[in-house]
């Protein structure tokens, strides 16, 4: 079985490298991005902050975790965060130097993190699909649903849930959802089952144990996150591959 993703065939369970290959190198950096598809990543994750007019790619809001720096994302200049160490000596890299990167070897997923980033990331990614890159090689997705909406609609959607909510598939439906994205946690047979009678995907986030990489694949998922791309390679292929 596999996924129909523009032209391309993939497997029937995606291994999305969870903010590039997260677990094994520094987070959101162009070493860690290069990693997830030296190791088979389908796709790859990121996130990305609107900040002087430049999209960069860093998850927090703060840069205290992820950098050798201190304070909000909102508070600081592209060029103060830019001048950080991201990471082995690696700064916070725009969304384009991630794009140019990948060059089309894998699918993107892009998680709208700050406001004003729908409109931008739409933008950006037009002018990449002037030429060899198409809307399915790029997922838009955010727990904001308000920002996701201001994105241009011929990109795929990912509507992130946090937990699974009353109105979620009015949510889905009215957002023109291509999937649905949950926490595993909140992730089981019957919700998968519901979801692909809707006509969803369903990608389940932050996948890093073995067992619950196992579990996911049981129940059917589309797409699995992890900051362990490697993991998800080789458990499903199955014992022996």
């Amino acid at each position: 079985m596999h996924i129909e993703v523009g032209t391309y065939q993939m497997p029937s369970t995606l291994c999305i490298g969870h903010r590039g290959a997260g677990g094994l190198l520094p987070e959101n950096t162009l070493p860690s991005f290069e990693q997830a598809i030296n190791i088979g990543c389908e796709w790859v994750e990121l996130d990305v902050y609107h900040v002087d007019g430049e999209l960069l790619v860093i998850h927090d809001k703060s840069v205290d975790r992820t950098t050798n720096g201190e304070g909000l994302v909102s508070e600081l200049s592209f060029d103060e965060i830019r001048a950080l160490d991201a990471g082995g000596g690696h700064s916070v890299p725009t969304l384009q130097e991630v794009i140019n990167l990948v060059d089309r070897r894998c699918r993107i997923n892009i998680e709208l993190k700050g406001p004003d980033t729908g409109n931008p990331v739409s933008d950006l990614l037009s002018r990449y699909c002037r030429t060899e890159w198409t809307p399915r090689d790029f997922l838009l997705s955010s727990f904001d649903h308000k920002e996701l909406e201001l994105a241009d609609p011929a990109y795929p959607r990912g509507v992130l849930f946090a937990k699974l909510l009353p109105d979620m598939w009015d949510r889905a439906e009215r957002l023109g959802a291509w999937s649905v994205n949950f926490n595993k946690g909140e992730v089981s047979r019957s919700l998968v089952e519901d979801a692909h009678s809707r006509g969803y995907k369903v990608l389940a986030y932050t996948v890093n144990s073995n067992t619950d990489i196992l579990r996911m694949i049981d129940y059917g998922v589309d797409g699995i996150f992890s900051d362990y791309p490697d993991r998800v390679i080789e458990l499903r292929a199955g014992p022996g591959k």
